[in-house]
Formats: structure tokens, C-alpha cells, sequence
């Protein structure tokens, strides 16, 4: 194998970005867009995923999917290898709020759509992907989880299964491409302000943070998006497997 490319610049590498119209996914978009990479916008809101392609500037381009259709997902990053001439980085940051308590009747549909976008879309979209990621000299995949797949909150079963599933999906995706010099790590976001986290009243985030977390506060979606870019860089090269908190310090205290 090459000695590792050990740049800490993603300038002209081709990266995708699921769930990409809002929150976390643009703010990394554009991150990116602004450090020289070539941004592939993905998400359902065609227009919305326009919009922040628009803002990534003229090497960026959009593409509507949703990631629970397999067929769409071959086709879509067929196209984009195609139109870029290549795939460098890969992000699975697409997901759905899925709160919903055991004996809700609309529980089994909600189980079902939690699973098929969080979970089973990033091995899709990974395995669409990686006949182009192995033609890359550091070939990165970042997996968006959440703290809630590393503990759990009440009445929130379907999204905590998905994401504590995105976290071993990364471990054994790790194991399996390692040797091929790919790495394959995972952020676990904690309270960040974005459309999720919306409906929360400004006072209800408020007490939350300053009861939980040891910053504080809630995060940005920048501040997730500059811990992703520091994954894919080149010089990332020896960082794989691991699930990585950004959560102001919620996972570390205990009272």
C-alpha cells in the first residue's frame, strides 16, 4: 500500500453529502464548498438542495433522492461519479425525527422509515459509492449517528435503534476496508440547533443544556460540520472505526 497522503487539504476532492438542504448537511456543504471541495448536494428537497448548491458556489451541484429508494440511490451516485469524475468523500448525514412511544399506532410505520433512512441508506449509498471511493488516494466515509445511539432518551426507540445501528454499521465497515486504506468513522451529535430541534421551546433548550451538557449551551451545525472536515482530511489517515461525541460535554457528566 502507498504511504498515506497526508494533506490537510480537501481542495478539488469530490464529496457527497446526504441530507444536505438544512442543519448539519449544509452547514458541512458549505464548509466544504469554502476549503475547495466539490460538493455533491443531496436530499429530498429538490428545491432546497438547489438553494444550498447555489450557495457552495459553481463546483457544487444538487441532486434529489430519497435515500430509502435503493434503485434511486444506484442511479443518483452513478450520476454523480459521472458528472464529477469521481468520489473522494462520502457523508451519510440524511435522517428523520422518529419520536414516537411503543404503543402508537403509526409506531410500526415510523420503525420502518427510521431504519430504511438511517440505517440501511448509508450502507446503500456506501456501496453504490465505494467501486469510486477505491479509485481514490484517501478515500474517507463519515457516518452521522447521535448521542442517542450511545444512550437513550424515552419514547424515541425507532431513532435510537437506527443511529446505535449506524454506529456498528461504521465499526464493521471500518474492519472491512481498512486494508484497502479507506476509513470509516462516526460523529455523534448531541443537542445542535436545527430543524429537529426546532419545536423545542427557546427556555426548554435552555434548561436542558445547563442541566446536561458541561458547555452549557446547545452547538451549531458549523461546529459538528468543522469535526467531519477534520475526518476527511487526507492527513486522516490513521482514524477509523470510532464514534466521535460532539455534545458539548453530554456523554461526560454525570450531575
Amino acid at each position: 500500500m502507498p504511504s498515506p497522503n497526508r494533506s490537510r487539504s480537501i481542495a478539488g476532492r469530490v464529496a457527497i453529502i446526504t441530507g444536505a438542504a438544512s442543519g448539519m448537511g449544509r452547514a458541512t456543504a458549505r464548509l466544504f464548498a469554502a476549503e475547495g471541495a466539490r460538493v455533491a448536494v443531496i436530499d429530498l428537497d429538490q428545491a432546497a438542495c438547489e438553494a444550498v448548491a447555489a450557495d457552495c458556489g459553481p463546483d457544487a451541484r444538487s441532486y434529489a433522492l430519497d435515500v430509502a429508494d435503493g434503485a434511486a440511490i444506484t442511479r443518483v451516485i452513478a450520476q454523480i461519479a459521472e458528472d464529477f469524475g469521481g468520489i473522494d468523500i462520502l457523508v451519510n448525514n440524511a435522517g428523520v425525527s422518529s419520536f414516537c412511544g411503543l404503543d402508537d399506532p403509526a409506531y410500526e410505520e415510523i420503525w420502518t422509515r427510521a431504519l430504511a433512512v438511517m440505517l440501511t441508506a448509508h450502507q446503500r449509498i456506501v456501496r453504490a459509492a465505494l467501486p469510486h471511493l477505491r479509485q481514490s488516494d484517501a478515500a474517507r466515509i463519515v457516518n452521522i449517528a447521535s448521542t442517542e445511539g450511545l444512550g437513550a432518551t424515552p419514547g424515541d426507540t425507532p431513532y435510537v435503534a437506527a443511529k446505535t445501528g449506524v454506529i456498528g454499521l461504521t465499526r464493521g465497515l471500518a474492519v472491512d476496508l481498512g486494508p484497502e486504506g479507506i476509513t470509516v468513522n462516526c460523529i455523534c451529535p448531541g443537542p445542535i440547533r436545527t430543524a429537529m430541534t426546532d419545536a423545542v421551546a427557546e427556555e426548554h433548550k435552555t434548561i436542558f443544556a445547563k442541566r446536561r451538557t458541561a458547555l452549557r449551551r446547545y452547538g451549531e451545525p458549523e461546529e459538528v460540520a468543522h469535526i467531519t472536515l477534520s475526518l476527511v482530511l487526507p492527513a486522516a489517515s490513521y482514524i477509523t472505526g470510532v464514534a466521535i461525541p460532539v455534545d458539548g460535554g453530554l456523554m461526560a457528566r454525570n450531575a
